[in-house]
């Protein structure tokens, strides 16, 4: 399986940016699919998780109500949608899959087997 994140880019806080998350070599349908970042010196930290259904969604707390992840079995992708981006949310971001069924779980970078190459997000003040 192959993970290919795309959309990062540069702007200002206040700005939004999509993200996207396209799998290949296997379906990822019965994946539960994931959104890191991770900034020099620091650990990779969740960001936010969709079940395979869609049905069960789970947000950090730095990002929820600003961040939506969305996603489309039917072209293997998963979305995340950023907005009312802040300087801090400056990071590279990658897409995970995992087996992992549970959200809570899902939070954990561990948990998942396969990841994305990443794409840098940069907000500038």
């Amino acid at each position: 399986v192959q993970l290919q994140a795309s959309g990062g880019g540069l702007v200002q806080g206040g700005d939004s940016l999509r993200l996207a998350c396209v799998a290949s070599g296997r379906t990822l349908s019965r994946y539960t699919m994931g959104w890191f970042r991770q900034v020099p010196g620091k650990e990779r930290e969740f960001v936010a998780a969709i079940t395979w259904t869609g049905g069960g969604i789970y947000y950090a707390n730095s990002v929820k109500g600003r961040f939506i992840i969305a996603k489309n079995n039917a072209n293997y992708t998963t979305s995340l949608e950023m907005n009312s981006l802040k300087p801090e949310d400056t990071a590279i971001y990658y897409c995970a899959a995992t087996q992992e069924g549970s959200l809570g779980l899902a939070t954990l970078a561990t948990n998942y087997r396969y990841w994305g190459q990443g794409t840098r997000v940069t907000v500038s003040s």
